[in-house]
């Protein structure tokens, strides 16, 4: 015991952002085992949520000043585990997906009635879910695992969308979703694809050492960036914007434009600036051409709308264009 009290115990910042992953993994199985139960998932699994958001954010905050952290899990397929980093980039939009999940799950907390839509308790699971998985496809530093929460991520989204099922503009807007989500998520398999040279080791460290001539890393970038696109609603992959924020509740569509559509653009910038060792002139013409177009045609619709959540669909192309 003695020897034992001598071992200094501190837990680094992705030993944080871990629990808590797993802090909203076990909330959403409580919802499920809860689901009809509005006062309970309402009033104690919603703001433990946002709870884990704060202490994510907290624990980015600290993790943007740090050296890269990482970290190996025993999951995953044999040979290849499950691998973890956190460096700046990662860490500046985990406090994002943190500050913003954090006041969204407080408002979730008062957003369902009771005999509306589906049981409180599955979308409390959908919903934790999809916060779990958006932040391991910032902490992953391999294919495998971007993969895994990346797909996560876009059938839980999906989930969320389609709440209100019985209408057939809902399951309209919803299978268009999933149909250009997984569009997107071949774009990015290929482009991990290229990557990996053919040396068969999918972990990004191995990535970042290979060396790619200009016509594949290249291949890479556009594939990447139609990939991606697709997910943040670059045009013109952009058709499924304006049909799924008006489908999915109000929590869900704030959720998707100020988080998920980030995580495209965090992917991007991983692919492009650390994957990817040497960039191009001409990426960065393209880059602004297609933000400068995506910008303008959707602040335009954006000012014709009546929709509120249309409205916010186009304002959301927009400042998606103005980031890229």
């Amino acid at each position: 015991m003695d020897i034992l009290a001598t071992i200094p115990l501190k837990l680094l910042p992705i030993d944080v952002m871990l629990g808590v992953v797993v802090f909203w993994v076990v909330l959403g199985a409580l919802g499920l085992l809860a689901s009809q139960n509005l006062r309970f998932v309402g009033h104690v699994l919603f703001p433990l949520g946002a709870v884990g958001g704060l202490v994510l954010a907290g624990a980015g905050l600290i993790g943007m000043g740090e050296q890269p952290e990482t970290a190996i899990l025993a999951l995953g397929l044999p040979g290849l585990p499950f691998h973890l980093r956190l460096d700046a980039l990662s860490a500046f939009f985990l406090v994002l997906l943190g500050a913003v999940s954090a006041g969204i799950s407080i408002y979730s907390a008062g957003y369902f009635r009771k005999d509306e839509g589906p049981p409180p308790g599955i979308y409390g699971l959908q919903y934790h879910f999809f916060l779990a998985a958006m932040a391991l496809v910032m902490l992953a530093d391999d294919a495998y695992l971007f993969m895994v929460a990346w797909e996560t991520m876009a059938l839980s989204s999906y989930f969320l969308v389609v709440s209100n099922h019985k209408v057939p503009e809902v399951r309209r807007a919803g299978f268009l979703y999933l149909l250009i989500a997984h569009l997107g998520a071949i774009g990015i398999l290929l482009s991990f694809g290229v990557l990996q040279g053919g040396h068969g080791d999918y972990t990004f460290a191995a990535m970042r050492a290979s060396q790619h001539s200009e016509f594949w890393a290249s291949a890479t970038f556009l594939l990447a960036l139609f990939g991606f696109g697709a997910k943040a609603g670059v045009l013109p992959l952009h058709v499924w914007l304006p049909e799924a924020h008006p489908a999915a509740p109000s929590p869900v569509s704030a959720l998707m434009s100020g988080v998920m559509l980030k995580t495209a653009i965090y992917g991007l910038l991983r692919v492009t600036f650390d994957l990817l060792q040497a960039q191009q002139l001409w990426w960065g013409v393209l880059a602004l051409l297609l933000g400068l177009i995506t910008a303008l045609f959707g602040v335009m619709f954006a000012a014709v709308q009546t929709d509120m959540k249309r409205l916010l669909a186009y304002s959301s192309i927009e400042n998606i264009g103005i980031i890229l």
